[in-house]
């Protein structure tokens, strides 16, 4: 029977460092998603079911053109660092590694192809 203390016990299996910059970063994302998500619904609501010119026509202005590009590109990383979160919580060795650096390559796309196609209606 080993006699170890708590402490003893908790040596080695500490923290990564990395979680009060990641909450931070998290909470952020939420409040700056929060303001975002109910001004792009309204605005992208208005112009549901228009034509297609005047679609484009109404993402030309600025206003809409950038609370686009701010929503897709603030979602995609909120979503980055949630499913980061829970790919480190649930999985362990190269699993992990794999599926953080696939899931961070997807958002990477995906956020990159949604500001590019906003660009292109938008120039």
């Amino acid at each position: 029977m080993a006699f170890l203390t708590d402490r003893k016990r908790a040596v080695g299996m500490g923290s990564s460092k990395t979680g009060t910059e990641h909450h931070w970063q998290m909470m952020v994302s939420s409040v700056g998603l929060a303001i975002l998500i109910p001004l792009f619904i309204f605005n992208f609501g208005s112009i549901l079911g228009a034509p297609y010119e005047e679609v484009i026509a109404h993402y030309r202005k600025p206003y809409p053109a950038i609370l686009a590009a701010l929503t897709v590109a603030a979602g995609f990383m909120h979503f980055k660092n949630g499913v980061q979160a829970t790919i480190e919580d649930y999985t362990h060795g190269t699993t992990r590694k794999a599926l953080i650096i696939a899931v961070i390559c997807l958002s990477y796309a995906a956020a990159g192809t949604g500001l590019f196609a906003i660009a292109r209606i938008a120039l």
